[in-house]
C-alpha cells in the first residue's frame, strides 16, 4: 500500500495495533515499571545491541538452538526477541513465550518463524530487508566466477601435489573452465540482492535475464535487463541460474527434478538465498548425471551442512559454504544495530519498521 510519507508511522502503528489489540498487554516502560526484558535467542554476544538498548531494556542472551534451551525467565518475561537464522520458532515454540510482543530477525528473511501464528498470538515479526545486500551479491558473483573458472578445483589439484608443467596438463586439470562473456545469467527474484547481482554480472559480460512475478512492470527498463515471463522460459535460456527469492509455501523445492530437466544441459546453479528452494536429492542426482555442470550453494535444506551425509554427499562439481554469503564485519554490525533499533522503537512507542 502506498501512503504519504507524513502518514507512514501512523499507518504502521495502526497496523501493529490491529494485530495486537486485546491479545497481549502493551509493553510497560517508564520510571513506574521495571525495565522490559529483551533476549537474543540464538547468540551470546550482545556488545553491539547493548549501547542501543541499555537505557530502555535489560538485555539477555540465550545461545539456544531450540526453545527447550531457553531459560524459563526469558519465556515468561521477555517482551522482545532478537534472532538469527539458526533457531526456528513454530507455533508451539511461540506459545511458550508468555509476554513476547515483538521478534526482530537479524537478517533479511524470516522463514524460520511461523509469522501467521505469531500474528494470531499478537506478536509482531520484523526483519532487516536491507541487510548484507552487498556481501550477498559479492558472494554470489564469487560462486559464479568459481564455477566458470574452476578456481577451487584448480587450487585443490595443486594442494594434492599435482604438478602442472605442460599445455597438455593445463588442458587436463582445467577441463570445464569456460568463458563468461556472452553467457546468459538467469536471476530468479530481482529484489535488492538480485538487482545487485545483475549489475555486477553485466560488468563481467553476462547477458542478464530475470524472472520475478511480483516485481512491477518497468523495473527492467531502468536496469537495462531482460524480463522473462515464465520460470520455464528462464530455465531454458540460462547458462547459469542464480536464486534470490524468499522461501514460502509456494516455492519450496522450486528447483526440483522437473525444473532441473527444463534447464539447459550443462547449466550451472547457484543458491545464496534459502536452502529450501532446492531439492538437494534432485540436485545431487543431476550433478552425478552431468545434467547440471556444477553448483554452488551457500544455504542448504539442513543446516549446519556436512559433506559427510545427506543427498549431496558424493555429488561432483559442487561448492558449498556454511551460510556465510551475508557476512562481513561491517554488515554484521550494521544489521545488529538496526535490529536493536527496531526493538527500541517497539519498547518506547511500539512503532516498528515493517518490510512490507
Amino acid at each position: 500500500m502506498s501512503v504519504p510519507v507524513m502518514d507512514k508511522h501512523k499507518v504502521k502503528r495502526a497496523r501493529l495495533d490491529r494485530i495486537c489489540e486485546g491479545i497481549r498487554p502493551p509493553i510497560l516502560n517508564g520510571p513506574m515499571h521495571p525495565r522490559p526484558l529483551v533476549a537474543l535467542l540464538d547468540g551470546r554476544d550482545c556488545t553491539v545491541e547493548m549501547p542501543v538498548l541499555k537505557d530502555v531494556a535489560t538485555v539477555a542472551f540465550c545461545d539456544a538452538q531450540s526453545t527447550q534451551e531457553i531459560h524459563e525467565k526469558v519465556l515468561n518475561e521477555a517482551v522482545g526477541a532478537l534472532m538469527y537464522h539458526t533457531i526456528t520458532l513454530t507455533r508451539e515454540d511461540l506459545e511458550k513465550f508468555k509476554a513476547l510482543r515483538i521478534i526482530v530477525r537479524i537478517g533479511s528473511g524470516y522463514d524460520n518463524v511461523d509469522i501467521k501464528s505469531a500474528a494470531d498470538l499478537g506478536i509482531a515479526v520484523c526483519n532487516i530487508p536491507s541487510s548484507s545486500v552487498e556481501e550477498t551479491a559479492d558472494s554470489t558473483l564469487c560462486h559464479i566466477l568459481n564455477l566458470y573458472r574452476r578456481s577451487t578445483w584448480l587450487h585443490q589439484t595443486l594442494r594434492e601435489g599435482t604438478r602442472v608443467s605442460s599445455v597438455e596438463q593445463i588442458r587436463e586439470v582445467a577441463a570445464g573452465a569456460a568463458r563468461i562473456r556472452g553467457e546468459t545469467l538467469g536471476i530468479i527474484g530481482l529484489g535488492r540482492v538480485g538487482q545487485a547481482v545483475a549489475l555486477r554480472a553485466k560488468t563481467f559480460g553476462f547477458n542478464v535475464i530475470f524472472y520475478d512475478p511480483y516485481l512491477p512492470d518497468g523495473v527492467e527498463k531502468s536496469l537495462g535487463l531482460q524480463r522473462i515471463s515464465t520460470l520455464q522460459d528462464l530455465l531454458v535460456h540460462s547458462d547459469c541460474v542464480t536464486l534470490h527469492c524468499s522461501l514460502n509455501e509456494h516455492n519450496h523445492h522450486l528447483i526440483n527434478d522437473f525444473t532441473i530437466k527444463q534447464m539447459r544441459q550443462g547449466a550451472f546453479l547457484v543458491n545464496t538465498a534459502r536452502g529450501g528452494l532446492v531439492d538437494e536429492k534432485a540436485l545431487g542426482q543431476a550433478l552425478k548425471d552431468g545434467r547440471i555442470r556444477g553448483a554452488a550453494l551457500d544455504v542448504h535444506e539442513s543446516e549446519p551442512f556436512s559433506f559427510s551425509q545427506g543427498p549431496l554427499k558424493d555429488a561432483p562439481n559442487l561448492i558449498c559454504t556454511p551460510h556465510t554469503a551475508w557476512y562481513s564485519e561491517q554488515a554484521s554490525i550494521e544489521v545488529r544495530e538496526e535490529a536493536a533499533r527496531e526493538i527500541r522503537r517497539a519498547i518506547t512507542d511500539f512503532r516498528v519498521e515493517w518490510s512490507g
